[in-house]
């Protein structure tokens, strides 16, 4: 069982062991984009105490986890395929999905909750860069990933692969604050009084989108990305 401290940087603590996201997701701590900041950061910009997160962490990794990292064994081509087969394709379904429930809820409740004015305008930008972010994935940067895995440099017009890397990184960050926005603006998705059941959807739905963007954020940046960045750099010394 680990020991932890405050030091530990939380984005490691989920790739080491998956599992530990659950503790994060609990204290809305966000482990994907701001995976390199430590519990400590994390904790100080929630304005929480780090002990309980701590203690948490030492609870779940004291139990017996079977299956724990159903990623651990794939390679980085498996990798790219799940994200693109289990994430994009469930981006591609709820986005839409979603978009439809917040217009609705919006123009029926927004005098009610004028929060959901900017819970609007938030979605539709996070929506906005997350469809051309899956394309240039898809069309780029994992073809990229999958050549050097084969064999080949990897190395396209954009240059070496830290080029597009950095760039989906840096829109991970944005959709990182969108979500983190979106949890403000609905007080942590707590349902209202009185909410109709599309109120009550169109927040399950933020809510389940977070903790997917969640996992697929952390799956690139803390692994797929490493490995590859890793994997370019050894094939050019």
């Amino acid at each position: 069982m680990a020991t932890f401290d405050v030091h530990m940087q939380i984005g490691q603590l989920v790739a080491d062991r998956p599992a530990r996201s659950r503790v994060f997701d609990h204290h809305g701590l966000d482990y994907c984009c701001g995976g390199k900041r430590t519990i400590e950061d994390a904790c100080s910009r929630r304005g929480i105490d780090p002990d309980p997160v701590l203690a948490e962490l030492e609870a779940l990794d004291a139990e017996v986890v079977s299956q724990d990292d159903p990623i651990a064994g794939m390679s980085m081509t498996e990798l790219a395929d799940h994200i693109e087969a289990t994430h994009h394709t469930y981006l591609r379904s709820e986005l839409p999905r979603l978009a439809r429930l917040v217009d609705k809820v919006t123009a029926v409740h927004g005098k009610a909750h004028p929060w959901l004015e900017e819970v609007s305008t938030v979605y539709a930008g996070l929506v906005a860069e997350l469809e051309p972010h899956m394309m240039k994935e898809e069309q780029i940067l994992f073809p990229m990933i999958r050549d050097i895995e084969s064999g080949g440099g990897g190395a396209v017009h954009c240059g070496t692969i830290e080029n597009p890397i950095r760039v989906m990184e840096h829109e991970h960050d944005n959709a990182g604050q969108a979500l983190e926005r979106l949890r403000t603006l609905t007080n942590g998705f707590a349902i209202p009084e009185g909410a109709c059941n599309s109120f009550r959807a169109m927040l399950d739905g933020l809510e389940t989108l977070e903790a997917d963007l969640h996992s697929h954020i952390h799956k690139e940046n803390n692994v797929l990305f490493v490995r590859a960045a890793q994997a370019a750099a050894g094939s050019t010394t």
